[in-house]
């Protein structure tokens, strides 16, 4: 793979570290240009496509080598679907189930309090109200118990004579929460895609994917995705319609979005029809957070679900309750729903404000240390900071300081945090050489979850610091551009972007394919924009080549004004998309990245 780097001239010396890297975004990035795929294969992909090498290329890196590939990538279909019952567990679930069922037994569905886990709740319960009124749900606090199964949640269903919980986004590592259930005569099914632990808690029935002995073809389920298969499995068996069961891939592919799990297999199934669902016929609640979210009018994609969409159900969880969104998620009052989503709104500006804020106070916290900033890690503590936004924080520090991340804060006498990582490297496993310093910890390679004592906290930091250095390579600390193809600007026309288009759903796995064109200039039209003018409007052509003027904007890239005015040769990275502008429809690029053609 071709790298390279972006050169030290963007780095202005009168400003501090921390200026320069946010009023300027000047840090240092790798262009991964991926490697053109078998000439022979493209060829013979565009002969028989009737699609350009461009698109054959794209195609090929994501594994599309022949037509069959490429019907069922842009014409995914819902027979694609794995059958339920491979997952290791499954009969006896649906068993236990049908057994409850048939004695009228109370079901609670249990669930985490993020995206995933209020989807998921809401998919279980609604699907099983209908044929079972003996039901109700339940969402662990996240200041009181904290992520997963708890013991209080437990002696909820004891007090109210529950008798089996159906645990979804969690539970796979709840060994002894599960043990003290079994003592109240409790009885848990368990839908997780977490990484086990190693011992799997001794429920009826434990699905997920990710167990060593599970042999279901397809690893990447959420949390939802695999309640989904359950309640999937559940009328399989027992004659219930598909269009009921399809009936609620609106919220499943909500929770693909927002977890971000690859969007390739089963999952782009899933999501291309969840998308469907959820932009014709939503449930009555997303239909609410829809239109408070400004996406009435447009065509929604996995970015305003990432964007618009999972934040706000997500704020219930950080600021109030989860229970909230899942209150909306199965509202069956359009007024009720209004009502609820404009609280829940109320509660995504209370979280961007918390964001805001506790996101400069750490970043100064790091400026003004320099042991810290000269860290390959960072672990920040303040016990006055809010439990909800924490992991927010963490992600926006690596904006900055490109390391694996953990923000902590004070929560019932322990300190707790959310953890997130850099590409590449494996954030769990250096969580959990620490563990002996913990008392809980959970997640998967890129975010994490854990939980310490006061007394803990220095030496963590000093071996998670060590951990870290040990395990990471230099390159993983610096920022990369994954780039499909080097193309000239004559190649973007109208024909590329409709089949760029069709590359939807679009998230890992099956990125917005990303582009770089070599030697261009700007004409001299290229200013700053934006209400602090930190970002750029450009008009741009190929050197030798006057004939493609293309249109493009550079988001947080004002510091290369200078070099755009003056005409200098520079290389761009984008995407292509369309820009709409009263009512005028055209193509333009959004700019990644610009490095100067030295």
């Amino acid at each position: 793979m071709e790298v390279i780097n972006k050169p030290d001239w963007f780095y202005n010396p009168n400003l501090s570290g921390l200026e320069n890297i946010i009023k300027h975004n000047i840090m240092n990035k790798e262009w991964i240009i991926k490697p053109e795929a078998d000439e022979q294969i493209i060829n013979d992909l565009s002969e028989s496509l009737s699609v350009s090498k461009i698109i054959s290329n794209l195609l090929v890196q994501r594994g599309i080598k022949n037509f069959d590939d490429a019907k069922q990538f842009f014409r995914p279909e819902l027979s694609q679907l794995h059958d339920p019952f491979l997952i290791k567990d499954m009969g006896m679930a649906v068993g236990r189930l049908e057994i409850a069922i048939k004695n009228n037994e109370k079901i609670l569905v249990y669930g985490d309090y993020d995206v995933d886990g209020t989807t998921a709740v809401a998919t279980v319960y609604s699907f099983f109200k209908k044929i079972h009124p003996n039901i109700d749900y339940y969402i662990p606090d996240r200041y009181n118990e904290g992520y997963g199964i708890s013991t209080k949640g437990i002696d909820y269903a004891v007090e109210n004579n529950f008798s089996l919980i159906i645990a979804l986004d969690c539970g796979i590592k709840a060994v002894e929460k599960i043990d003290y259930a079994n003592d109240k005569n409790i009885d848990f099914i368990i839908c997780d895609h977490h990484t086990p632990g190693d011992m799997l808690p001794e429920a009826v029935a434990v699905l997920d994917p990710k167990r060593n002995d599970c042999e279901y073809p397809f690893k990447e389920l959420s949390g939802c995705g695999v309640g989904f298969k359950l309640i999937q499995a559940f009328a399989k068996n027992n004659r219930i319609s598909d269009k009921e069961v399809f009936s609620y891939l609106d919220l499943v592919a909500v929770s693909i979005a927002s977890d971000i799990v690859p969007i390739i297999g089963e999952n782009r199934v899933l999501a291309f029809y969840g998308l469907k669902k959820l932009n014709h016929e939503p449930q009555i609640g997303l239909k609410s957070l829809i239109k408070i979210s400004g996406l009435e009018k447009k065509e929604i994609s996995i970015t305003d679900v990432v964007f618009k969409i999972g934040p706000r159900i997500n704020a219930a969880g950080r600021i109030d309750t989860g229970a909230k969104a899942v209150e909306l998620l199965i509202a069956d009052d359009i007024k009720k729903a209004n009502n609820i989503s404009n609280d829940i709104n109320d509660d995504n500006n209370t979280r961007k404000d918390l964001d805001k804020t506790i996101t400069q106070n750490a970043l100064k916290m790091i400026e003004e240390n320099e042991e810290l900033k000269n860290k390959k890690t960072t672990v920040l503590y303040n016990s006055k900071w809010h439990k909800g936004v924490i992991g927010i924080v963490a992600s926006r520090l690596i904006e900055t300081y490109y390391r694996p991340t953990i923000v902590l804060t004070l929560s019932n006498g322990l300190i707790t945090g959310s953890a997130r990582s850099v590409q590449g490297f494996n954030l769990y496993n250096a969580i959990e050489a620490c563990k002996d310093l913990l008392e809980n910890f959970g997640g998967h390679k890129f975010a994490a979850g854990l939980s310490l004592k006061p007394e803990n906290l220095k030496a963590f930091q000093n071996k998670f610091e060590q951990v870290v250095s040990k395990q990471i390579e230099p390159n993983q600390l610096i920022p990369k551009i994954n780039i499909d193809a080097k193309i000239k600007f004559e190649d973007i026309n109208n024909k590329l972007y409709r089949i760029l288009k069709q590359f939807q759903p679009l998230g890992p796995g099956n990125m917005s394919p990303v582009f770089s064109t070599e030697n261009v200039y700007d004409n001299g039209n290229g200013k700053k924009v934006g209400k602090n003018n930190e970002h750029l409007k450009l008009s741009l052509f190929e050197k030798g080549n006057r004939n493609k003027l293309i249109q493009g904007i550079a988001f947080r890239q004002a510091n290369c004004i200078n070099l755009i005015q003056k005409k200098q040769l520079f290389n761009v990275c984008y995407t292509i998309e369309e820009n709409n502008y009263n009512g005028n429809t055209s193509l333009q690029i959004k700019v990644k990245d610009i490095k100067k053609n030295c």
